[in-house]
C-alpha cells in the first residue's frame, strides 16, 4: 500500500469516529434536554376550616350534618370569640379558617373588613328583622342574655333580675365571664347596661361597678366555665346566654333560668366567610347549609337555640318571647363605645381586687 493510499485511510477512519462520536453526544444531549412531565395539580380539598365558640355539642351536631348533606369535611377549631377574631385578623395574609360561626354585629364590632360579603340563598326565608343588612353577616339565630340559677343552692333567695344579684348573700357565689375574651359575657354587660341605666347605658355603670364587687375576683376565662360552673354547684348563679344553661335544664339538672325582669337584650348571632378563604365555595354551601330549613330545624328543636328563619314555628323548649320583658340596645352606639366600655369595665374590675 502506497504512502498515499494509507493516508488517505487514515483519514477515512477518523471521519468516521468523529461522525460516530458525534451521534453519540447528540443522542446524549437529547435526552438531557427532555423535559420531565408536570405532575398532576393536587384536587383541591373537599373541607371547610371553622372558628367558633359555640359549645362543642352544638357544633358536633351541626358540622356532623353538614358533611352527611354535602359530603364536605369540616376542621373546627373552637375558640372565643375574641380569640376567633384575632387569629382572623393575624393571619389575613395567608387565611387558615373559612367560616367563623358565631358572633354579634357589636361583638365584631370595628373588624368587619375581614369578612367577605355573601347573601345566603336561603335569604328570603330570614325573619324581615334578621335579615343581612351589612353584606357580610348573615343571622342564623337570636340570642337572650340570662341568669342561671343552681335550685339546689339558691335556697330563700329571690333572684328575678339584676338587681338580685346584689344581695350581699349571694357575694362571692356569681359566676360571671370576662367581656373582652367571652361573646356572651361582652353581651350581658351591654344588657345591664341599658337594662339598669334605663335605656341609658351611661347610667348603667354604677350597678356593673356594685356587681363587681359581688363577684369577689372570681372573673371566669370562657362562657363555658360560667354554666358548667353553676351545673356543677361551684356557684349559685351565673350571667349567661340562653341555650348554655337550657342545655342543663332540658338534661334535668338542677338549674333553672331567669330572664331579668329589668329587661332582656335579644342579639342575633351570625355566621361569617373568612375574607380570600381558602376553601370559597365550600364555605358558601356552609351558610347556606347553616340557614337552611333542615339545619334550622334541629337548632330549633333539639339545641336550644331559636331559629332566624320565619317559617319555623318559636322553639317548644324555650319560655315565648312575649312573656320577656324584651328592651332594645343600639348596635351602632355600642359597636362605637366598644373599647371604651371594655377598658372601664378593666379599670373597675382590677380597682376591685
Amino acid at each position: 500500500m502506497s504512502v498515499i493510499q494509507e493516508e488517505k485511510m487514515k483519514k477515512a477512519f477518523t471521519i468516521a469516529v468523529f461522525i460516530v462520536l458525534a451521534a453519540v453526544l447528540n443522542g446524549c444531549g437529547g435526552k438531557k434536554e427532555e423535559k420531565a412531565a408536570a405532575p398532576a395539580k393536587a384536587p383541591a380539598e373537599n373541607k371547610v376550616v371553622v372558628y367558633s365558640p359555640l359549645p362543642l355539642e352544638f357544633l358536633d351536631t351541626i358540622t356532623s350534618e353538614f358533611k352527611k348533606a354535602t359530603n364536605i369535611e369540616v376542621e373546627v377549631i373552637a375558640l372565643g370569640t375574641g380569640e376567633c377574631l384575632k387569629r382572623i385578623e393575624a393571619e389575613v395574609n395567608n387565611p387558615i379558617a373559612d367560616v367563623q360561626l358565631s358572633g354579634t354585629v357589636s361583638t365584631i364590632g370595628d373588624r368587619r373588613h375581614l369578612f367577605e360579603n355573601y347573601t345566603s340563598a336561603n335569604e328570603p326565608s330570614i325573619q324581615d328583622s334578621m335579615k343581612n343588612k351589612e353584606g357580610m353577616l348573615t343571622r342564623f339565630v337570636s340570642i337572650p342574655s340570662v341568669l342561671m340559677i343552681n335550685t339546689n343552692l339558691i335556697g330563700n333567695i329571690a333572684i328575678e333580675g339584676y338587681q338580685d344579684l346584689l344581695n350581699p348573700a349571694l357575694k362571692g357565689k356569681i359566676a360571671a365571664c370576662n367581656p373582652a375574651t367571652s361573646s356572651s359575657a361582652w353581651e350581658h354587660l351591654v344588657n345591664m347596661l341599658y337594662a339598669m341605666g334605663k335605656g341609658d347605658p351611661e347610667k348603667g355603670w354604677p350597678y356593673v361597678e356594685q356587681l363587681i364587687k359581688q363577684i369577689d375576683g372570681k372573673l371566669l376565662n370562657s362562657s363555658s366555665a360560667v354554666y358548667k360552673g353553676v351545673a356543677d354547684g361551684e356557684y349559685t348563679v351565673g350571667l349567661t346566654f340562653e341555650e348554655g344553661g337550657a342545655n342543663y335544664v332540658s338534661a334535668g339538672a338542677p338549674v333553672k333560668l331567669v330572664y331579668m325582669k329589668e329587661g332582656v337584650v335579644f342579639k342575633d348571632d351570625g355566621v361569617y366567610i373568612v375574607k380570600n378563604a381558602p376553601h370559597m365555595e365550600n364555605a358558601k354551601k356552609f351558610v347556606d347549609y347553616v340557614t337552611g330549613k333542615d339545619a334550622q330545624t334541629i337548632i330549633n328543636n333539639k339545641l336550644n337555640r331559636r331559629t332566624a328563619r320565619k317559617d319555623l314555628p318559636e322553639s317548644p323548649i324555650l319560655l315565648s318571647k312575649d312573656k320577656i320583658n324584651v328592651i332594645q340596645d343600639n348596635d351602632e352606639y355600642v359597636a362605637k363605645h366598644k373599647q371604651e366600655w371594655l377598658d372601664k369595665f378593666k379599670d373597675l374590675y382590677t380597682s376591685s381586687i
